[in-house]
C-alpha cells in the first residue's frame, strides 16, 4: 500500500489552485467531448478571466491559468450554464477518458453513450463525490488506445455486444452489454471507496491499496484474471470516418491551445454544428468534416500552431508549467523544450517529459524525465 497522509487536492473549477501566475482552474470533460457552444464558453472564459489560452491535460481535461482571486465564482457560473459543471460536489471526481473518435472511426462499440450514462450516474450518487481527483476511469472501444493509460477502473470492448471491466490494468472477469456497462464502473468506484475505508486508507488510486485490484474485485463478487488488450498508437493527422466524412487530429504543442487556435476551432464547430474531442495525448480531434473542408481547416489549424505529422518532435515532448507559472520550478521548461524542438537538440529520442522539479507534474507514463536541476537538466532522473 502506498501511504497517503492527506486527501487528494487536485484542482477543479471551484476548488482552484493558487499558482505563481494566479489561480489555476481545471475543468473536467468526461470523454473529452465538447460541443461547439461549450468550446466557445471555455474560449471566452480564457480571454475574459484567465491568460487567454486553454491548457490540455494528460486526462483530456482543460485548465485555465492566471485567474484573479475573485474569478472562480464567475467561471463556475459560466461552466454551469454550459453544462460543464453539473455538480460542484463531484467536480474533481469526473475523470473519464474515452477512445478517440469512437463511433466515428474504428472500434467495436460506440462508447459515447456509455460515457454519458456513467457521468450522469456518477453525479447522481452523493457518495461518489468522495472519489479522489486522481482516480481515473478509462472507456476503451476495443482498439486499445486508452486502456493502457493506467486507469483505476475501466471498460474495454471485447465484442460488439460486450465490455469487460478492468481494475488497475487487471481483468475482473466481469462483462456487460453496452447499455449496462456504465453500472459496472459505478459499482467499481463504490467498491474502491468501501475497500479504502476498510483499510483505513487515504489512497488516491486502486493500486495504492493493499492488494487493491483483487480486493476491489472481491467486493464485486469476482476475482482478477488476465486480460490481453493490444495497444494502439494515438491517432494524428487525417482519418476517414465510417460515414465517409473526415476527422482531423492535431497535436497541440505543450498542450497549450492559443487564442488563434481556439478561434479556428470555434469557427469550424459553429459552421458545421459539430463538436471537438480533447485527447489524453494533448491533441484535438475535429470530426465530421466534409471532404471539401479538410484542406482549409487543416491549413488554418496548422497556421495556428497545431501539428498533423505523427513524426514531428512535438509528438514526443511534454512539459510541466515551469517558470514563471510555478514557483517550485527551477527553469522555464516550456521555453527550453520549445527551443530544443526548434533547434533539433532534444536530449533523448522518444517520449520525454520536461519537468521543473521532482514532482514531475503532468508526466505521461513511459516518458523519460528531463529534470531541471538549477544547473541544467538531468536526463532519466527518478
Amino acid at each position: 500500500m502506498t501511504p497517503r497522509d492527506r486527501a487528494d487536492a487536485c484542482p477543479g473549477a471551484v476548488q482552484t489552485h493558487l499558482a505563481a501566475d494566479g489561480r489555476l482552474a481545471r475543468v473536467r470533460v468526461p470523454g473529452g467531448l465538447l460541443t461547439g457552444a461549450q468550446l466557445l464558453v471555455l474560449a471566452q472564459a480564457a480571454v475574459d478571466l484567465a491568460d487567454g489560452a486553454l491548457e490540455l491535460t494528460s486526462r483530456g481535461n482543460v485548465q485555465l491559468r492566471g485567474l484573479a482571486d475573485d474569478a472562480p465564482p464567475e467561471l463556475a457560473r459560466r461552466l454551469h450554464d454550459a453544462g460543464l459543471l453539473p455538480s460542484e460536489a463531484h467536480e474533481t471526481a469526473r475523470n473519464v477518458v474515452a477512445s478517440v473518435l469512437s463511433g466515428r472511426s474504428g472500434g467495436l462499440v460506440d462508447v459515447r453513450p456509455v460515457v454519458q450514462a456513467l457521468d450522469a450516474g456518477l453525479v447522481a450518487d452523493p457518495s461518489l463525490a468522495a472519489l479522489p481527483g486522481r482516480f481515473l476511469v478509462t472507456v476503451d472501444d476495443g482498439r486499445g488506445d486508452v486502456h493502457g493509460l493506467a486507469g483505476d477502473a475501466g471498460l474495454v470492448a471485447v465484442a460488439p455486444d460486450a465490455l469487460a471491466l478492468v481494475l488497475a490494468g487487471h481483468g475482473s472477469g466481469l462483462r456487460a452489454a453496452p447499455a449496462q456497462a456504465h453500472d459496472l464502473l459505478l459499482r467499481a468506484a463504490r467498491a474502491f471507496l468501501d475497500e479504502r475505508a476498510a483499510q483505513g486508507s487515504q489512497a488516491w488510486r486502486v493500486h495504492e491499496l493493499d492488494d487493491g485490484p483483487a480486493r476491489v474485485a472481491a467486493r464485486l463478487g469476482s476475482s482478477v484474471v488476465p486480460l490481453a488488450v493490444p495497444a494502439a498508437d494515438p491517432p494524428v493527422g487525417s482519418l476517414e470516418q465510417g460515414d465517409g466524412r473526415v476527422a482531423l487530429v492535431g497535436l497541440v504543442p505543450l498542450g497549450r491551445l492559443t487564442t488563434a487556435a481556439l478561434d479556428v476551432l470555434v469557427q469550424v464547430t459553429a459552421a458545421l454544428g459539430s463538436e471537438v474531442q480533447l485527447t489524453p495525448w494533448r491533441s484535438v480531434a475535429v470530426p465530421d468534416l466534409p471532404d471539401e473542408y479538410v484542406d482549409d481547416v487543416a491549413t488554418a489549424l496548422h497556421s495556428a500552431g497545431l501539428v498533423f505529422d505523427a513524426a514531428s518532435p512535438w509528438a514526443q515532448v511534454t512539459a510541466c508549467a515551469g517558470l514563471p507559472g510555478c514557483a517550485k520550478s527551477r527553469a522555464d521548461v516550456r521555453a527550453d523544450a520549445a527551443r530544443a524542438v526548434a533547434t533539433g537538440t532534444l536530449p533523448v529520442p522518444g517520449p520525454q517529459h520536461w519537468a521543473g522539479c521532482e514532482r514531475r507534474c503532468g508526466r505521461p507514463a513511459g516518458s523519460v524525465d528531463v529534470l531541471a536541476t538549477g544547473q541544467g537538466y538531468e536526463i532519466g532522473a527518478g
